[in-house]
């Protein structure tokens, strides 16, 4: 049985050479052959040069514009030969053992509607991620998100709301395209079965004062991507996710002083905590003291928005 592993990239050259070098280490398993699909998303860092150049047997490339990594994952899918379609991202850094570990949990499986969903462990360690140990904090229920997950073809074909497109590309920001698709499986019968052997070790580098304009405006983007979550399947499980309900208002309301502690007042604060080693400290009151405010009113905007043009139609 054939897998292909489907990852879109944009602007991560320096991750994206460690991704596919530990793709090319695979351990042979459950399966006859496997191909890498790398879809570059119109990156403007020497990716797709890179690509063309560099000696991985096993990979493949496709480029579009810039259309984001719903888009993406679907050409990917599109171009894939394989039976088995594992969907990772390309600042993931998987085992050698990453797809024997899906297959042979699969292999059990390939007659019912399942799907495998890897562990990813978060860590800041570029030269050596495999360092890092699992944490609470990489504890996560989210079902089919598409940093580590394992299908059979046939059960996203049965889902597909356009021909050969799992994805909606309408998600054209950050945020949601994956677990929409995933609501749409949970809603034919496809159950997730937990894999923690297949192991990926997702890197991102330590927080730093300048990024906060960026994940200020990342919150918005996922404020607005929510909704459109929301408009396809209005349920109180979705509104939960995204955080379209009054209980969310309230807290990050309070714990951010309805605004008042924002990013330039904790400034000194987060800078003392970078300055002592502590960036996921830092990062973390931002979540806590004003991006998670920024995203329920980035919610609340977008879902006013829709109701504003839902009355005048």
């Amino acid at each position: 049985m054939q897998l292909s592993v489907i990852i879109p990239t944009y602007n991560r050259l320096p991750i994206l050479q460690k991704c596919l070098a530990a793709m090319e280490r695979q351990q042979p398993g459950a399966f006859t052959g496997y191909e890498v699909i790398v879809v570059d998303d119109g990156s403007t860092d020497g990716t797709l040069t890179w690509l063309q150049e560099a000696p991985l047997p096993h990979t493949r490339w496709l480029a579009q514009d810039h259309q984001g990594p719903a888009a993406a994952r679907n050409l990917g899918f599109q171009q894939a030969r394989g039976e088995i379609i594992v969907f990772i991202d390309s600042d993931l850094v998987v085992v050698d053992t990453f797809l024997q570990a899906h297959m042979k949990v699969l292999s059990q499986h390939l007659d019912q509607p399942v799907f495998t969903y890897g562990r990813v462990i978060n860590t800041h360690h570029f030269e050596n991620p495999f360092q890092e140990p699992f944490k609470p904090t990489d504890f996560s229920q989210a079902f089919f998100a598409t940093g580590n997950v394992a299908i059979h073809r046939r059960w996203l074909e049965a889902v597909c709301e356009q021909p050969l497109a799992p994805f909606d590309t309408r998600f054209t920001l950050y945020g949601w395209e994956d677990l929409e698709l995933g609501m749409r499986l949970k809603k034919v019968g496809v159950r997730m079965i937990k894999c923690p052997q297949a192991a990926g070790y997702h890197w991102h580098p330590p927080f730093k004062l300048e990024d906060i304009p960026r994940l200020i405006d990342r919150e918005w983007q996922r404020g607005r991507m929510g909704v459109l979550f929301y408009q396809k399947h209005p349920t109180w499980e979705v509104r939960l996710m995204i955080q379209l309900t009054w209980l969310h208002w309230w807290l990050w309301g309070i714990l951010s002083l309805w605004g008042w502690l924002n990013e330039n007042r904790v400034r000194p604060l987060l800078a003392w905590l970078v300055a002592r080693g502590q960036p996921g400290l830092a990062l973390e009151l931002c979540r806590v003291f004003f991006l998670n405010w920024y995203n329920v009113q980035g919610v609340y905007a977008a879902y006013e928005q829709w109701q504003k043009a839902e009355s005048q139609t």
